[in-house]
């Protein structure tokens, strides 16, 4: 197959910032997604519907000229989100999750759960008006591995909230492991997963091997090899657990190129010629449409795009910025690191 034609896609996953990084990024994102589940560690973090509104009012002000995205927007959970609010909130039609961060797991985190008791009112709200909770799924004790986070939060946090509240709608985000592509699978209709772009073709060698690469470098971080390849079995499977989450995460070169650098990986300029590179190479195309335009919106209980995405395969490799410049300093684009020869038809 050297053409193919899906629904516009969706993003389940994506940080947008805000101020002059969003003014920069957004237009990386409209300019191939329909829709995009928009995260909400700010600072501060969007925690009420009030903020939610307003977070989404200035998404949709940045809006390029004649772009066609909704964003779907996303409160933060701490321990003291009002269940009442978060209600309140899903019944606008505007707000279709909550995210949980474990306190400390990962960029703008400091402000989410230690104690998941003091949350479980919120949890059994969800789950009677069938909204989903977003998961960060890696503990954040400090003798935990960093690699066995994300196996560890499995047994320790995850089955445990879904043992007590049973109805809960969960995804599962930016799963990194084989243990986290077994779990999804055994959740029944409640339980879903998003993969990264960047997960599905980096693994921790990439990080570390001839030098720390940190553009690379993302939380959950990449695992082995053996991860990265049940990722990409997963993804490409058609199994309707698993859809698009790219996560791709905009932070200034600055910010990533020092001591301690951000994690995040930026991939909304390239991701869908990346995705169709990936199916590709495992015979699985026919597949692609399932993974970035349907099983989302089938989770999520929303239509499918009407609009829809060609990407065509040639003898010319692909070209993209290096860079997205933004007035908040220069964003790098992902570098795969290999050619691909998949481009999105205009």
């Amino acid at each position: 197959m050297t053409q193919i034609t899906i629904p516009r896609p969706d993003d389940w996953h994506l940080h947008l910032r805000d101020g002059a990084m969003m003014q920069g990024v957004l237009p990386e994102t409209t300019r191939h997604f329909a829709r995009a589940i928009i995260m909400p560690n700010l600072v501060p973090p969007v925690v009420t519907a009030a903020d939610a509104m307003a977070y989404r009012e200035r998404i949709l002000a940045a809006l390029p000229e004649g772009a066609q995205f909704d964003p779907l927007m996303v409160l933060y959970l701490t321990e003291d989100t009002d269940p009442a609010d978060v209600a309140a909130a899903h019944a606008t039609g505007l707000v279709k999750s909550v995210k949980l961060y474990p306190a400390g797991a990962t960029t703008n985190s400091h402000g989410g759960v230690r104690d998941f008791d003091k949350v479980r009112a919120v949890f059994e709200t969800m789950a009677e008006i069938g909204m989903p909770l977003c998961m960060h799924g890696e503990v954040t004790t400090p003798e935990v591995d960093i690699f066995d986070r994300e196996a560890v939060f499995i047994e320790t946090i995850l089955d445990p909230i879904r043992r007590k509240t049973p109805d809960l709608r969960v995804v599962m985000e930016h799963i990194t492991t084989k243990q986290g592509v077994d779990y999804a699978r055994s959740g029944g209709d409640t339980l879903a997963a998003t993969i990264t772009t960047h997960h599905l073709i980096i693994n921790r060698n990439h990080i570390l091997v001839g030098g720390i690469k940190p553009h690379y470098y993302c939380l959950p971080v990449a695992k082995r090899e053996e991860h990265r390849l049940a990722l990409v079995e997963a993804a490409t499977s058609g199994d309707a657990r698993f859809f698009l989450g790219t996560d791709s995460a905009p932070h200034a070169d600055h910010l990533k190129e020092h001591a301690c650098g951000c994690a995040g990986c930026f991939t909304a300029t390239n991701t869908m010629q990346l995705l169709a590179h990936v199916f590709d190479a495992q015979g699985k195309l026919d597949e692609l449409a399932k993974f970035a335009s349907q099983n989302g919106p089938a989770f999520y209980r929303l239509p499918e795009n009407t609009a829809q995405m060609t990407l065509v395969k040639t003898d010319e490799a692909a070209q993209w910025p290096d860079k997205i410049m933004t007035e908040a300093g220069p964003v790098t684009v992902f570098d795969p690191g290999f050619p691909v020869y998949w481009h999105v038809q205009p």
